[in-house]
């Protein structure tokens, strides 16, 4: 299907290691109408079709996507200390630029913005980070830098990455 060109892989990315990481890929289909077609209408989950548009997207406008991971560690409720592998969406990356992209279907409350940014802030570079709903909203960008927009302004601005 990948030489066909109705799926293409994400490779996933080891953000503090610099390193691509063998396994799980993650595959995303170049055209969502076919993949809804192919699953006879039954999963249409809006958060699965939204990450898949935004992977589209990014590709479209020439950048290289991959699924970035990062640790992060912490100390439980016994004082051990644990780590926990959390997921980046998307690390966009078009010659010396780079994104970090996070698709979040909404944020109603302020538990699930933590949730959604928890893997953004355990990057400890200076690279923008993005985190894109569904909801329509003003671009807005927090006390840490990190730009929450909504999907309609990423997808119908040309330089919706510089916002």
């Amino acid at each position: 299907m990948k030489d066909a060109f109705v799926v293409s892989e994400a490779k996933r990315y080891d953000v503090k290691g610099r390193k691509y990481i063998g396994t799980p890929l993650k595959y995303y289909f170049e055209d969502v109408g076919l993949r809804n077609a192919r699953l006879g209408f039954r999963q249409i989950e809006e958060t699965h079709l939204m990450e898949n548009v935004i992977y589209n997207e990014l590709r479209v406008r020439g950048f290289q996507v991959d699924v970035g991971v990062v640790q992060k560690r912490s100390r439980n409720k016994e004082g051990r200390q644990e780590k926990k592998q959390l997921e980046i969406d998307f690390i966009a990356n078009l010659g010396s630029r780079r994104y970090y992209i996070q698709s979040a279907f909404s944020i109603p409350d302020a538990i699930k913005e933590r949730q959604e940014k928890a893997s953004l802030l355990n990057v400890q570079d200076s690279f923008k980070k993005i985190v894109v709903v569904k909801d329509v909203m003003k671009v807005k960008r927090d006390e840490y830098g990190i730009v929450t927009m909504s999907i309609y302004d990423f997808l119908l601005k040309d330089n919706s990455l510089e916002l």
